[in-house]
């Protein structure tokens, strides 16, 4: 594990699996770096290196306040200026895809190509994000009821059902959940009314590659193929997967031959 740091003083934490061309990956919501190693070991195996960080405020990264979209772009800008800037792609989940557009629409040390997971743009096809979810959020997070605010978030913003959210609260993984439960005010920062930021996507000049998974909801498709669609160089790709998911085989190849076309 390595250290950069980042413009505001933050030190992010980073892993580097392999030695080809770096693809570093930026989580989503409720993620650690230690989610993305599945995917940073295949990458590697597939003659890249695969590059992990934590997000700040999650495992052995800091947390410098305020909070705010373009820390985190910082935040993935630092770790690729350490990889000796320009590196080959950042790759990013979910919101994670957030912070990967924000850099990538900066300049100096943005990536040289992007590929962007099911950013959650559902309301650039219809569903708006509704700013009191958010504060009911951060209302929970202010009140320091972290299992409370996980439980809203997965249930009333991911929108899970309610089986699913109880199934959650079962899991080995809960803890975990709960311990970073206070980095949800950045994704939801980040997601603001969940429209498409015209202003950023815009500005992206690289290739990106838009994906989704065959076994998301409609709305995260489509939301995936408008995200595309608005990128100058964008391109949109479907992997096999679970809901706003995919193991790491599916996409590994297909980042694989979009780095080296």
């Amino acid at each position: 594990m390595r250290f950069t740091v980042s413009p505001d003083g933050t030190a992010i934490a980073f892993e580097q699996f392999g030695d080809g061309p770096s693809a570093v990956l930026t989580g989503g919501a409720l993620s650690t770096r230690h989610e993305g190693l599945p995917l940073a070991c295949e990458l590697a195996r597939l003659g890249l290196s695969g590059v992990v960080y934590g997000r700040r405020g999650r495992g052995e990264s800091g947390d410098t306040p305020p909070c705010a979209p373009v820390r985190e772009a910082e935040d993935l800008a630092a770790v690729l200026g350490d990889l000796g800037g320009g590196a080959a792609c950042a790759f990013g989940v979910s919101s994670g895809a957030l912070i990967a557009l924000g850099a990538a629409a900066r300049t100096g040390a943005a990536p040289g190509r992007l590929v962007l997971f099911e950013p959650p743009f559902t309301g650039a096809v219809g569903q708006l994000q509704d700013p009191a979810r958010a504060a009911r959020l951060a209302e929970l997070l202010d009140r320091k009821r972290r299992a409370e605010a996980v439980a809203y978030f997965l249930g009333e913003i991911i929108g899970l059902p309610p089986a699913s959210v109880a199934g959650a609260r079962r899991s080995p993984a809960w803890d975990g959940l709960t311990r970073i439960a206070h980095t949800l005010r950045h994704d939801t920062t980040l997601l603001g009314d969940a429209t498409l930021p015209a202003a950023v996507l815009t500005a992206v000049r690289v290739p990106a590659l838009v994906l989704s998974s065959d076994a998301s909801t409609r709305l995260l498709q489509d939301a995936a193929r408008a995200a595309a669609e608005a990128l100058p160089r964008g391109e949109h790709r479907t992997v096999p997967g679970a809901f706003h998911q995919a193991p790491a085989e599916a996409p590994a190849p297909v980042v694989r031959d979009f780095l080296v076309a």
